[in-house]
């Protein structure tokens, strides 16, 4: 009995894997303020429980492979609200925002192609990519430039003919950068100079600060050759209910994604009442609240990530993650040695590595990301104990040299 080498190859969720760790130190007595996962510590709103008493039918039957035709209705007027014409034939209703990655990937690459990517990237790109033997091609973006879209001669470099498409979030998961027109039809038109498929995931295209304005690849012309994704998981706090969005305008490859959302045969059909209420009856407020919520959590962790001496980041515009290079050698062992060795009074942080969310091997070796999801107070005393733990981690290395 053997094991495939497609199990084989794909990494361990560079997020997960180290929960043990954490596991352990909460055995030995310690609290571990969590900043390596981005989950919502906010309630969901009301309107999506009251959405599953209003609308479930008595019955929970299979909808249709693509979705309620009312939630793809729904989802129709909610995206024409913001700017982006899609008609509910338009769209597909995944079970959350993966399954539309994994769809877009396998419907536009077979395996060895390739996908090029921007990196740091949302880390289970590579997983899915792995799952399906689909090779991904990196372009990296500089920490010390916001993490921007790369130059065109850096795209031009990245790119060869196996590579069917090219993917990327905005705004970004890990780095919280949002993406501005001028860098998104940077992206347009070298995917149409190389006749390649754009996938854009806009699953934070809710969750921008400072009054900039988030750009959709739908904003642009030559939609054909986009796939849109989204999700219910952020913008409403909704991480395990797994509703997500897959749109195009292209006609033969919704006709074929198809095939792989009637293998599925449905997305969850209480999810989909669920979101029916988020999408009908969700007040206003809530979203606006939202943001003013992580806005003043970015401003919390951006305000004490800089006293770290040696951390290179920009100020977020969007998500609820900050990407940081730290003047560590290496941000997995910091993340274990901070959950096993170290604690100030009794509490120790979590973040993740950033080596995962790299397809370059080596790429990331002293960056983190950190998820802004606790609540002021615990934020910045986490983030404080971050700094105390750089300085105690390189004093230790430095011992032992």
């Amino acid at each position: 009995m053997f094991l495939s080498k497609r199990v084989l190859n794909t990494q361990a969720s560079p997020i997960r894997k180290l929960v043990p760790y954490a596991e352990m130190a909460k055995k030995a007595g310690k609290k571990v303020y969590h900043l390596n996962i981005g989950q919502p510590d906010m309630e969901p709103p009301k309107a999506f429980f009251e959405g599953i008493k209003k609308y479930t039918p008595s019955i929970i039957y299979y909808s249709h492979s693509a979705g309620l035709y009312e939630l793809r209705e729904a989802f129709s007027k909610h995206y024409k609200s913001k700017g982006i014409d899609f008609e509910p034939e338009d769209l597909v209703i995944t079970t959350g925002g993966s399954e539309a990655v994994i769809f877009a990937i396998a419907c536009v690459a077979d395996p060895e192609d390739e996908i090029m990517v921007i990196e740091p990237f949302y880390a289970n790109y590579r997983g899915f990519a792995e799952m399906l033997n689909v090779r991904l091609c990196p372009v990296r973006a500089n920490p010390r430039d916001g993490y921007s879209i790369p130059a065109w001669d850096e795209l031009e470099k990245a790119y060869n003919k196996k590579v069917k498409a090219i993917i990327f979030s905005n705004p970004s998961n890990p780095t919280g950068t949002v993406y501005s027109y001028e860098e998104i039809k940077r992206i347009v038109d070298f995917a149409k100079e190389k006749n390649i498929f754009v996938i854009s995931d806009e699953v934070y295209s809710g969750i921008i600060f400072d009054g900039k304005k988030h750009v959709s690849i739908m904003n642009f012309e030559d939609q054909e050759r986009f796939i849109f994704l989204d999700s219910i998981s952020k913008e409403y706090n909704t991480c395990g209910a797994r509703i997500g969005v897959l749109g195009t305008k292209n006609k033969r490859f919704l006709e074929e994604v198809m095939k792989f959302a009637q293998s599925r045969l449905c997305p969850p059909l209480i999810e989909q009442c669920g979101t029916l209420g988020l999408l009908y009856d969700l007040e206003k407020d809530y979203t606006d609240n939202l943001i003013i919520e992580y806005q003043n959590r970015r401003d919390v962790a951006y305000n004490e990530i800089k006293c770290i001496e040696g951390a290179i980041f920009q100020k977020p515009n969007g998500a609820f993650y900050m990407s940081i290079e730290l003047p560590i050698d290496d941000s997995e062992e910091f993340v274990k040695w901070t959950l096993t060795e170290f604690d100030v009074d009794g509490e120790t942080v979590m973040v993740a590595p950033l080596t995962g969310f790299y397809a370059t091997p080596g790429a990331g070796k002293k960056e983190i990301r950190i998820a802004y999801v606790l609540n002021t107070q615990e934020l910045k005393k986490a983030c404080n104990i971050l700094k105390e733990a750089v300085y105690s981690y390189n004093y230790a290395y430095s011992k032992e040299k």
